[in-house]
């Protein structure tokens, strides 16, 4: 038996039309091992010619429209993947105005921030300082809650009831421990966190469990 290379027929089936040498595409039933249903012949030709080309067929052309079903499913993929990382600003900071304080009981110590306005500088200036050392309110279970809106007649508004810019600490136990007219650094919000005695409790168990 003489073995020839592919690429020397290449100029000689070119003439004739595609050509495929996929033995799965070959039935021994059939004569002279050619499945007609795939191939046809020619008279002129000495090489059975695909009429349904592969997908493996070097023109490339039947993957065409695989691209875009490929495409769409790479996007959807995407999308999923940047939907379960969530931000942590975003899990930190919630909107006050669709939040209850009893949803954090036990759980949180919510930091409220109020201001009639979000244009209101000492609640941009307040904000400034959370944003920048959130790492170090997270570490004390923080979840900040602002309420710009007063004619949202929130529950929190109804609770605490807030005049103009306000800032409220609540611990988890539900107690209102602090209360400021005006914007406080985190270093301060977090000193008075750390003398509450349930925090003090964490940080026994914490050091015990170490």
């Amino acid at each position: 038996m003489i073995s020839i290379s592919i690429r020397a027929f290449r100029p000689i089936a070119a003439s004739c039309g595609r050509f495929v040498s996929t033995p799965s595409l070959c039935s021994r039933n059939s004569d002279h091992g050619i499945n007609r249903k795939i191939f046809r012949t020619r008279r002129d030709c000495p090489f059975a010619i695909a009429l349904i080309p592969p997908i493996s067929c070097f023109v490339g052309e039947p993957m065409k429209p695989l691209l875009p079903l490929v495409f769409i499913a790479f996007t959807a993929m995407s999308a999923i993947a940047q939907d379960a990382i969530q931000d942590p600003v975003d899990s930190l900071i919630l909107d006050g105005t669709a939040t209850n304080l009893n949803e954090f009981l036990w759980i949180k110590r919510p930091l409220i921030v109020f201001a009639d306005t979000p244009a209101d500088p000492r609640y941009v200036e307040q904000m400034g300082y959370i944003t920048e050392r959130l790492d170090f309110l997270d570490e004390r279970d923080v979840v900040v809650l602002t309420d710009t809106d007063p004619a949202a007649r929130s529950e929190l508004r109804k609770a605490l009831r807030p005049r103009g810019f306000s800032l409220v600490l609540v611990g988890k136990d539900g107690v209102i421990y602090l209360r400021k007219p005006a914007p406080w650094r985190v270093r301060e919000i977090t000193r008075s966190i750390d003398k509450l005695p349930m925090r003090q409790q964490e940080l026994r168990d914490h050091t015990g469990g170490s």
